[in-house]
């Protein structure tokens, strides 16, 4: 800290009341008030500096009191420094520094002590210090902007602030070791280390959001050598964990106090500290680089769960939303479980932010697109499952890029272990369930098990819905993709549908078969191989066996290939068509289908619920009942 002493008695450092003391030396003739202190001075020679001073002086002759009293309720930087003005001005030493350096330049404008007053004056000397030794050091450049908070007009129009912005940014680029400046130890885990390359950030983290918002502009359009954007993203993460420390939980537990209180009105410091918070954050958010890795994935997840709690502009949700989209490949679960203050419903968790973020992630650089459009058009164009679709769309998603290609896989797997957590909320929809499954294209998921962990944890969590619910979340689901672990827990889950119970049944024989001489082997299940409680599921639709050798080879090839769950399946393994246990359950399953296709054609949800169901909806077969008796006559020729 550089500090300067300015007058002809060095040795000497007077008090206020010696300068109220004046008059013992000289005749006392002049009151002066600033604010709440009264200066009794003598005119010379503080009015031969002072040109304002004279002008009030000179207005006010008239006064009928034996002193002449002036007021300056207006002072900048109040009595203070007035006292170091009036030091100056009596010759009395006064020591400056980067603490009450700007006080001093602005109560010196304010008394006009310039140099056409007199030569030597105050403001000349103040100008000489400030530039040539607190703009030169880093720690004063700081702690003189910060003083400026104080006085933010009359800093603006000396150019004060604006000078120790550009010195603070100009130092930036240094080495740490050729600036002065002072370190602290981190504040908790959660705070970044910063390199030497980015030991200005701790700092800097000292400043008023406004003053910071300021500098970091300077910074990043600083002339010459342009600063890395992940040190920029650095400084950041510092910043908002200086002044905005678990604000995500501190908030959300205030939010739960209020609203299982009787009273939903909020206190005014509350409503104050979240007005100062939504613009820290929502500031924090505009310096954000465009430069994709800048910041980590994590830390603008923990920026937007602070958005939601603090409500902040929906510019800003929708512009962090896309940054977490940019590098959703990184993200975790708990990034995606974002808290909802929504009062229009009770849900724990914001899932149409998430959907946001999935929406944006998809349609970021892609050429022709990986999943087939919503529309009434491919609706038409896709009811029959052709072979030629099927390697259509196969080649469309081959011509995504490598790495478009690598992080869908990483983020289909984050989208279903996500469903896993949010399932457990008895207030999630069910169609919002099936929109987050199906935004995920098909060649995005190697294995369904987590797709079929989530759909198990929702049918547990939501023991009201009717059949045809269940047989819509079940839809989604490629029991072909489903690992034996997850087929052998299917089998006996009694809360999905029966088809699908026999879907993966059929399924997991017809691996077997073909694990078997390709097929060759003849491996049929018998009810007495199966559960229990399957034995009499499938007992009271009159199943006595899966057979999937015969046919194990027409199941798998392309043109009836299954796909979404129970639309396309094969029925050719069970028991000749000419029993009545057969024929019984081909009619069952024919009727299902056509209930399918009445609860389609009714249903009138909202958007989300119309798009899911819709896409659903394009698997099925247009003649369910033709397709099986097909099936049924090619088991009977094989036979």
């Amino acid at each position: 800290m550089k500090f300067m002493k300015l007058g002809s008695r060095p040795d000497t450092f007077f008090s206020s009341e010696e300068v109220r003391s004046v008059s013992s030396e000289v005749s006392s003739d002049l009151i002066i008030q600033v604010k709440g202190s009264r200066y009794l001075l003598h005119k010379f020679p503080l009015l031969s500096k002072c040109l304002r001073l004279q002008k009030l002086c000179s207005e006010s002759l008239d006064s009928p009191s034996q002193h002449q009293i002036v007021q300056l309720p207006d002072f900048p930087g109040g009595a203070e420094a007035f006292e170091l003005c009036a030091k100056f001005c009596y010759g009395i030493t006064i020591t400056l520094s980067a603490y009450n350096i700007v006080f001093t330049r602005c109560a010196a404008e304010y008394l006009q002590m310039t140099e056409e007053v007199e030569k030597g004056n105050l403001i000349h000397k103040l100008e000489a210090f400030f530039n040539s030794c607190i703009l030169r050091g880093w720690k004063d450049s700081i702690v003189a902007l910060q003083t400026t908070k104080a006085l933010p007009l009359w800093s603006e129009d000396l150019g004060i602030t604006a000078r120790c912005i550009e010195a603070i940014a100009s130092k930036v680029f240094s080495h740490p070791e050729r600036v002065s400046h002072s370190r602290r130890a981190p504040r908790d885990q959660d705070e970044v280390s910063v390199s030497n390359k980015g030991w200005w950030a701790d700092d800097l983290a000292e400043l008023s959001i406004d003053l910071y918002w300021r500098t970091m502009i300077a910074v990043k359009s600083g002339s010459g050598e342009k600063i890395p954007s992940n040190l920029i993203g650095d400084a950041l993460k510092v910043y908002a964990s200086r002044w905005l420390p678990n604000v995500t939980k501190t908030f959300h537990y205030k939010q739960i106090s209020v609203s299982n209180s009787d009273s939903g009105s909020s206190s005014g410091s509350d409503t104050e500290l979240t007005s100062k918070h939504r613009l820290l954050l929502e500031s924090i958010v505009s310096l954000i680089p465009a430069e994709k890795g800048a910041v980590s994935c994590g830390f603008v997840s923990k920026l937007l769960k602070a958005s939601n709690i603090l409500n902040a502009s929906c510019s800003s949700k929708i512009e962090l939303a896309k940054r977490v989209a940019l590098q959703l490949e990184e993200a975790t679960v708990n990034d995606l479980l974002i808290p909802s203050l929504s009062y229009e419903n009770d849900s724990l968790y914001d899932v149409d932010l998430v959907i946001t973020i999935l929406e944006e992630f998809m349609s970021q650089g892609q050429s022709p697109p990986t999943s087939p459009p919503r529309s009434r058009l491919a609706f038409e164009r896709r009811r029959s499952r052709s072979a030629e679709n099927i390697n259509c769309e196969f080649q469309e998603s081959r011509r995504s890029s490598s790495a478009s290609h690598s992080s869908k896989l990483k983020v289909a797997k984050l989208v279903d272990r996500y469903l896993q957590e949010i399932s457990r909320d008895v207030n999630f929809p069910l169609s919002k369930f099936i929109f987050l499954a199906e935004i995920i294209p098909d060649f995005a998921r190697t294995d369904h098990d987590d797709l079929y962990r989530a759909i198990d944890i929702y049918l547990k969590a939501h023991p009201e819905l009717n059949k045809s619910e269940r047989k819509r979340i079940c839809r989604i689901l490629d029991c072909k993709k489903l690992s034996m672990e997850a087929c052998m827990h299917a089998a006996q889950n009694e809360l999905l549908p029966l088809r699908v119970v026999v879907q993966v049944l059929f399924f997991e024989q017809a691996r077997a078969a073909a694990a078997i001489g390709g097929g060759a082997a003849k491996v049929t299940t018998t009810a007495a191989d199966l559960p229990g409680n399957i034995k009499a599921l499938l007992k009271a639709h009159g199943i006595e066996s899966i057979d999937p050798s015969k046919h194990a080879a027409a199941k798998l090839s392309s043109t009836t290939s299954i796909h979404g769950g129970e639309d396309n399946w094969s029925v050719s393994g069970f028991k000749s068509p000419k029993s009545k246990s057969s024929t019984t359950l081909r009619m069952k399953l024919a009727e299902d289908y056509e209930d399918d296709l009445d609860e389609h054609d009714l249903a009138n949800d909202d958007e989300i619920g119309r798009n899911s169901r819709f896409k659903s909806f394009c698997a099925l077969p247009t003649q369910p009942k033709r397709m099986l008796s097909k099936f049924w006559s090619t088991n009977k020729t094989a036979t």
